[in-house]
């Protein structure tokens, strides 16, 4: 099974025109239609952006690369527990992968077919991430954790530039998503977009050291889904990212060059009353993973594996809720109104990465 892959650029255009045809208009909305039936049904889609270059995120890999490869005192001089890790360096060993902690989803993993099960990790993920926030924030927040100012390790002089090229340009690639999104599920088209501004949204790649861990069957990232809007990736050196679609089949995920992956995250389905399900994920070193570590040593290439990834935000301040006719479905109930800062605090919780420690 593969992910269908949505080409930006005609919805680009046609949006773009101010008297659009009728033909236009037609395709416009099968493509829309495309968008959110792959989210509903599979959680994931895979899209090409004409604005976002195969050449833009191997810039921002070579330097998420050149940084994790720093020593891991020099990585902490960056971490920030205090502000829930939602700014700088969350070390290895600190952030617990949700099927861990989570009965519930313990009981739908045991409900799985064995050769579609998640593997089972041992404890909490040895993987490296960095936080940085993209775009504008809220002057007043009942959040202040989570709009936190960003953290610049010393040494990286392109740091703030490389980051914010990139993070806006994934952004803009999940505004195009959720518009297109909206239309598809009848809903206005800034319906999701309108709540998106000055969302907390994340740049955070994951740094894995695969020299540390790089044996077959190491969990990176345990089965988990994503507790904001849309996560959108760019392609990584290395495999090892698998996904449960709705219907219960697992995948290992291929991105083609020059292409992007979204996922659904619990926001979207919040707002889509579970019309779209957060897609179940998970990052395990496989067959696949080894073969790219041995071209990579042959190559004399780093062997951190880099996940080029951005989580799009919901604002904090804005309220969770069913939209438009999601609010009359039968699940709409399992959804209440609340507000989205305090349900990304509830998940931090949940993930350890929310302690006591207030600001």
């Amino acid at each position: 099974m593969d992910l269908p892959v949505v080409d930006l650029a005609p919805y680009l255009e046609i949006a773009a025109c101010s008297d659009p045809t009728a033909e236009e208009e037609v395709h416009l909305r099968s493509m829309c239609a495309a968008v959110s039936a792959s989210l509903r049904d599979t959680g994931a889609l895979i899209v090409k952006d004409p604005r976002c270059t195969a050449q833009d995120n191997d810039r921002f890999l070579d330097m998420m690369e050149s940084y994790f490869e720093r020593s891991d005192e020099f990585k902490r001089l960056q971490e920030r527990p205090q502000l829930h890790y939602q700014v700088g360096a969350t070390p290895e060993g600190i952030e617990v992968p949700r099927s861990l902690v989570d009965e519930e989803m313990q009981e739908k993993i045991k409900k799985i077919p064995k050769e579609y099960q998640p593997a089972t990790p041992s404890g909490p993920d040895p993987k490296w991430r960095y936080m940085w926030r993209v775009g504008p924030r809220p002057s007043n927040t009942r959040f202040k954790e989570l709009n936190a100012e960003p953290v610049i390790p010393d040494g990286f002089p392109e740091w703030k530039e490389t980051m914010g090229f990139w993070g806006s340009k994934m952004i803009s690639a999940i505004e195009v998503v959720a518009e297109m999104a909206a239309i598809g599920f009848g809903l206005s088209k800034d319906a999701f977009t309108s709540l998106m501004n000055q969302g907390p949204h994340l740049l955070a790649p994951t740094g894995s050291d695969l020299k540390k861990h790089g044996s077959e069957g190491t969990v990176f990232a345990g089965f988990h889904y994503d507790l904001n809007f849309l996560t959108i990736h760019g392609r990584s050196r290395f495999p090892g990212l698998n996904i449960w679609v709705r219907s219960g089949q697992k995948m290992e995920v291929k991105v083609p060059l020059g292409c992007l992956l979204i996922q659904t995250g619990k926001q979207l389905e919040w707002l889509t009353g579970g019309e779209c399900l957060a897609g179940m994920h998970e990052v395990v070193v496989t067959n696949r993973t080894l073969e790219a570590i041995e071209r990579a040593r042959q190559e004399n290439r780093s062997l951190w594996r880099v996940s080029s990834t951005l989580f799009g935000h919901i604002a904090s301040d804005a309220l969770l809720k069913p939209l438009g006719q999601f609010a009359e479905g039968p699940l709409a109930s399992n959804y209440p109104p609340m507000y989205a800062g305090e349900y990304v605090e509830q998940e931090l919780s949940a993930i350890n990465l929310k302690g006591k420690i207030g600001l």
